[in-house]
């Protein structure tokens, strides 16, 4: 059997060891023969660091994988088998923006979620679009597994827009909660499984099996009961009212505390801010730091630091779901993909972030029915969000974004959303040019 082609695009990313790593621990059953790392001209300088280590990972590993650089995307796409993307338009300083200028307007600043998760659509998705139609002419039959954020965004973005099906968003917040359930019962986290239905960064368990039994009220009774907070390195773990969880009897996901604590979550953005800067600040710190260890040439394997980057997981998820479709295993991942009815109350062909069953004609959505009454209403509102932002992400309508940015439950007023709306603009000018174009702006 012929090797595999393997393209990341945003290859100069600090995520991309740990990918590397993810292909040399299943070399076994997958056979990477290519991996192509491609960054644009700007970050040039960062993908040859990454670059030259993750040579000297395959190196040391002993494997016949031909790693190559480039910054010609459409040379690298060319026959490829599967295309993993992981972006930030407008780097870090784009993310640090977005944080800090609704904060102005004591408006929640996140990476992924309120007026942040939309301005990040709004540069993400024109790219991504680009880039698929780059796969139909370049690798038609490729499998496009996206980890850029926002996820669901950007998946739904795809489906809608693109002529590419064959679409997979991965988020490691499922991952991550079904090891710390398995942390909280002292058990593998190979003997738990949990019913996960929802959105990207807005996915709950909503059930939770340990050998096959029913769990769930005792791992709520647990994380009432005081147990570690679960949370990410990037979100507060402010805990939950006790009764609260009780009563919603399912587990929220960490970014949940931006919707069900938006006041206490506002405060300690606000606080850390003053104090240590913005997430983005902080991330950005750890991504020189982290660069720094990359140059030395001594260094062979991914360094445990990279666990502090608020990320961990992601790449492992996209090696482990790459490689459950190449060889057709037929287990369970928890993915961002086509509705296709799992989700009862969401439109057929829209993005959900839902437990899968992987397979070589790729992951087939569980049905998991009617959510709960008490979450549905704020699913149904984000669904609509991220609907209403990608069509202005992709029309470049004012109106449209401001009506997106409206109906986001973090932005508390249409004038705040304006507001909001001109200022982000005018500072993401560079990288929202449908925005631009003639006077349609404002």
């Amino acid at each position: 059997m012929n090797g595999m082609k393997i393209v990341t695009i945003g290859g100069g990313s600090s995520y991309t060891p740990e990918l590397i790593e993810g292909f040399i621990k299943r070399w076994s059953e997958l056979p990477v023969s290519e991996i192509w790392l491609v960054d644009i001209e700007a970050g040039k300088e960062k993908l040859e660091i990454v670059g030259q280590l993750a040579k000297r990972m395959i190196e040391k590993a002993g494997l016949p994988i031909k790693v190559s650089l480039t910054t010609d995307r459409r040379l690298a796409l060319k026959g490829a088998d599967f295309v993993t993307t992981q972006m930030r338009i407008g780097s870090i300083d784009a993310r640090i923006l977005d944080e800090k200028i609704p904060l102005k307007y004591d408006v929640i600043g996140q990476e992924t979620n309120g007026p942040g998760g939309l301005f990040k659509g709004l540069r993400t998705i024109p790219v991504i679009l680009d880039i698929c139609r780059d796969m139909e002419e370049l690798c038609p039959d490729a499998w496009l597994i996206n980890f850029t954020n926002p996820a669901g965004m950007v998946t739904e973005a795809v489906l809608r827009y693109s002529k590419i099906t064959k679409v997979v968003g991965l988020c490691n917040v499922p991952i991550g909660m079904k090891m710390h359930i398995a942390k909280t019962l002292n058990v593998e986290s190979g003997r738990i499984h949990i019913d996960f239905a929802g959105l990207n960064h807005m996915v709950f368990g909503l059930r939770v099996y340990l050998d096959g039994k029913d769990k769930t009220a005792e791992v709520i009774d647990k994380l009432i009961a005081g147990e570690k907070q679960m949370s990410m390195q990037n979100i507060a773990s402010l805990e939950w009212e006790p009764q609260f969880l009780k009563a919603l009897q399912a587990i929220p996901c960490p970014y949940h505390r931006y919707y069900y604590k938006t006041r206490e979550m506002l405060q300690q953005e606000k606080e850390e801010a003053a104090v240590r800067g913005c997430r983005g600040e902080v991330v950005k710190q750890l991504e020189n730091d982290l660069f720094e260890l990359y140059k030395d040439p001594n260094l062979s394997i991914k360094p445990p630091q990279l666990e502090k980057r608020g990320g961990a997981y992601y790449s492992d998820a996209a090696c482990s779901l790459i490689n459950s479709i190449y060889n057709n295993k037929g287990d369970i991942q928890t993915v961002n993909v086509q509705n296709k009815g799992a989700i009862t109350g969401l439109s057929y062909e829209s993005a959900v972030e839902v437990d899968c069953i992987i397979t070589k004609e790729g992951p087939k959505p569980i049905a998991m029915g009617e959510l709960p009454v008490a979450v549905n209403g704020l699913v149904q509102q984000i669904k609509s969000f991220e609907r209403t932002a990608a069509e202005a992400a992709v029309t470049g309508s004012y109106e449209t974004a401001l009506l997106a940015m409206t109906i986001n439950p973090l932005v508390p007023s249409d004038r705040v959303a304006k507001q909001l709306l001109d200022e982000m603009l005018e500072a993401h000018k560079e990288h929202l040019p449908q925005f631009f174009k003639e006077a349609s702006y404002r």
